[in-house]
């Protein structure tokens, strides 16, 4: 069986997204298991058009250069064309490949007031948002959709969500993101909050900040940085004069451990986004038995395991959850949800069972 996953990216060469995340830990391991994988994506700078990435043949295409964009998806002949999200890529592995079967998983389903949040909050600018939302919101995108043999959703709530943008006949299944379940995790002894995302606007690091000012007595772990210098440079320097915050940078979690340890010595993972899909980081928190303060609720993670705060007071949410030790119960029910339903072994098989069906 050949694999190709579809996206508009990959963890690597400077490109750290959560779709990125999920497409190379599920093309790693489905090679793993004997699957010959393919992945089509956008070029980064330092990537070549054709590199091998964990046992995934990763082809690039540059956006500003057609020809090369069609012959990339006319030159892959795989069995499954499976899209981590829709894209402009959808309707070229079709255009090229109708006889193949074509499915895709909904990652983060963003309907138009999404888009004006990313626009009035840009990650570098708001013309790249435009850019974003032509390549993966037109109608040949949304037409490609309803072709696919199959479609998914990463996290629950987006499945109707979905079905109603696309105009779907039938309400699509639900398809883990496979994540590590750590043997044992080891806590600090004192109060540890973690913030793990890329310093985007829309992640409003700055609650997170505020929340550290709040609280001299906890113990802030803080990861990630900005595709905008200068705003990235500002947070920093903000950051350097808070005696109870650490940074570690950016954490490259397929060459170091340090993700895994940053999450096992944490008590509560703090999210302070504007919006969100199903994030990563939930998953893993949870995995690493850290309960959830969060603005955001997918699939009542927050709610579920830890404070969800659609108000944004996050003083009460992180006092709610240290009085008593709350976090630790919650963190602990997160882990056994997690465990069940998006383990590695677990979610992949899932990967696979599907694939079958659709070969």
């Amino acid at each position: 069986m050949h694999v190709c996953l579809i996206c508009v990216e990959i963890f690597a060469w400077g490109k750290y997204g959560g779709f990125g995340r999920a497409t190379r830990t599920i093309g790693s391991e489905l090679s793993k298991r004997g699957v010959k994988v393919t992945a089509i994506v956008p070029r980064r700078p330092n990537q070549a058009k054709a590199e091998t990435l964990d046992g995934i043949h990763v082809m690039g295409f540059d956006l500003t250069d057609i020809p090369s964009m069609l012959e990339v998806y006319k030159e892959c002949d795989a069995d499954i064309f499976h899209s981590q999200e829709p894209s402009f890529g959808t309707y070229l592995a079709q255009k090229f490949h109708p006889d193949k079967k074509h499915i895709v998983t909904f990652r983060d389903t963003r309907l138009c007031s999404d888009w004006i949040t990313d626009f009035q909050l840009p990650s570098l600018n708001k013309l790249q948002v435009l850019f974003n939302w032509f390549y993966e919101d037109n109608l040949l995108v949304h037409n490609s959709v309803r072709k696919a043999g199959k479609c998914y959703v990463a996290a629950k709530f987006l499945a109707t969500r979905a079905q109603n943008k696309y105009k779907l006949k039938t309400i699509p299944e639900f398809l883990p993101t496979p994540v590590a379940i750590p043997a044992i995790v080891d806590k600090d002894p004192i109060p540890t909050v973690c913030y793990i995302a890329r310093w985007d606007r829309r992640k409003r690091v700055e609650l997170m900040i505020e929340l550290a000012i709040l609280f001299p007595n906890v113990h802030f772990i803080v990861a990630g940085r900005s595709r905008n210098q200068h705003y990235d440079t500002e947070i920093r320097n903000w950051i350097s004069k808070i005696p109870n915050i650490e940074m570690t940078g950016f954490i490259n979690q397929f060459e170091s451990d340090l993700l895994s340890t940053t999450l096992s010595r944490s008590w509560i993972l703090v999210n302070t986004s504007a919006r969100e899909g199903l994030p990563n980081s939930f998953i893993e928190a949870c995995a690493h038995q850290c309960a959830i303060l969060s603005s955001v609720n997918p699939d009542d993670f927050s709610s579920l395991f830890g404070y969800y705060t659609p108000e944004d007071n996050f003083s009460f949410g992180l006092g709610y959850l240290l009085e008593n030790n709350r976090w630790k119960e919650l963190g602990k029910k997160g882990y056994t949800f997690v465990k069940e339903k998006f383990a590695t072994e677990i979610a992949i098989q899932n990967h696979l069972a599907n694939y079958w069906l659709n070969y």
